[in-house]
């Protein structure tokens, strides 16, 4: 599967898929449906059943079960199709750097460009393994384009070896993950899964079962704007001053990203723009622990109204949007799913470890909407700028995982419930079984 891995992300790493947010549509950009067309088109390709790309980017399959209990639940995968906008991602070069020698990689298209194993402890474990980087100039999309190839590499050898016992697998490949709106339109009857796995982590080992949960605040601020030549006797009441008063009141240590690790939440101004009439703020708020998020909220709004007292001619709006949710809230009523998954892990000969991570999955979303979704590694490191590398065995261990972990659901689900699907959705899954 080797060679087959590694074409898959190679082919799909080259196209263009980055997101946009604020688009107004879904898929954010023309890219993504490239990629999902190709995507479609290989799943019919390879014989997967009920394969459907809707409207708005979803991209569904099925692999039928080979076991004949009637019980197994229905276990979905998924991976997103879109890269982050951070950086560059036009006209991505994966170079492959065969048996690695453990030397600092200088990508070609710009020669500062270092991937420095003394930095990266995680590159340095990977000497004489497979590396794939991009060429200097973009970012490589291993976020998640490896675990699209995992997943369609999987799909390929569970459809050409129907003697391996699994219940019915439900495969998803959605856009727009890295702008949050990844599970927006999904259907999740339509998914029709009990249980789900995203393959969108990087070291080898992991499962992650808590994420951060997540708010945006979007600070509004109106001032007085007049001709700067008059601005003192025509009342001017700038609000870039206002919003700068107010990002210097927020203090830096224990509460901004720069200065916050673990398990430690933050407030994290991402976006101002605006001028002296108006003045926009867009804040991201995060907190392993829902009831500190709010409390984060809380904060910023004490500071808005102190600022608005101080400020009585300037109207000040501070308004906090719920985005997602600590997956752990939930999963922990049940840990069925991470069980399983530590079990698959373990069968590589790997320790498994569960970092609360300090972002956030489309598993979070959908372990919020009901259908419990731990996230598994992929292999991708350093994601989202120029110095992304993916390894390839690393992805192969990620593949493995899988196998092990969709025969252990056959072997050993014991009555498991998970999401309940729709009596139709249950009897076709029990007939394709």
């Amino acid at each position: 599967m080797t060679d087959t891995l590694l074409a898959r992300f190679v082919r799909y790493a080259r196209i263009n898929t980055v997101s946009r947010p604020d688009a107004g549509q879904s898929p954010s950009t023309p890219g993504q449906w490239d990629l999902l067309r190709l995507l479609e088109s290989e799943l019919r390709a390879l014989g997967a059943a009920d394969v459907s790309l809707d409207e708005n980017g979803y991209l569904l399959a099925t692999i039928p079960a080979t076991s004949a209990k009637p019980s197994v639940p229905v276990v979905a995968l998924l991976a997103h199709v879109d890269t982050a906008p951070d950086f560059n991602s036009e006209n991505i070069k994966p170079l492959v750097h065969k048996k690695w020698n453990g030397r600092p990689i200088v990508l070609p298209d710009d020669k500062r460009q270092v991937i420095d194993p003394a930095r990266f402890p995680e590159l340095a474990r990977a000497k004489g393994q497979d590396i794939v980087t991009a060429s200097g100039l973009t970012l490589l999309g291993g976020d998640d384009k490896a675990g699209v190839a995992i997943i369609m590499t999987l799909a390929a050898h569970l459809l050409a070896h129907p003697e391996i016992k699994h219940g019915p697998v439900r495969l998803c490949f959605n856009p727009d993950e890295e702008v949050a709106a990844g599970m927006d339109r999904l259907d999740l009857d339509q998914l029709a899964a009990n249980v789900a796995y995203t393959l969108d982590g990087d070291n080898p080992g992991e499962v992650v079962w808590e994420t951060f949960s997540a708010d945006q605040a979007v600070v509004t601020i109106e001032g007085v704007s007049t001709h700067p030549g008059d601005a003192k006797k025509s009342g001017m009441l700038n609000a870039l001053h206002l919003a700068a008063k107010l990002l210097v009141a927020l203090p830096r240590e224990n509460i901004s990203p720069e200065t916050t690790d673990l398990r430690e939440g933050y407030i994290h101004p991402a976006r101002i723009e605006g001028g002296v009439d108006r003045t926009t703020i867009k804040f991201i708020l995060r907190d392993h622990n829902t009831a500190e998020l709010k409390l984060k909220g809380e904060r910023l709004r004490g500071l808005c109204a102190g600022l608005q007292a101080a400020e009585p001619r300037a109207k000040i709006t501070c308004v906090i949007h719920e985005q997602y949710r600590n997956m752990g809230d939930w999963l922990r009523q049940d840990m069925t799913p991470v069980h399983l998954a530590y079990e698959a892990v373990r069968a590589l000969g790997l320790e498994p470890t569960s970092p609360a991570t300090r972002g956030g999955t489309d598993g979070s979303r959908l372990t919020q909407m009901g259908l419990p979704t731990p996230n598994l590694f992929a292999g991708y490191h350093n994601p989202h700028g120029p110095q992304e590398w993916v390894v390839v065995q690393e992805m192969e261990q990620s593949l493995q995982m899988c196998l092990n972990l969709l025969q252990l659901w056959e072997q050993k689900s014991n009555g498991y419930k998970g999401r309940p699907l729709k009596k139709k959705r249950a009897a076709k899954a029990r007939r394709r079984a």
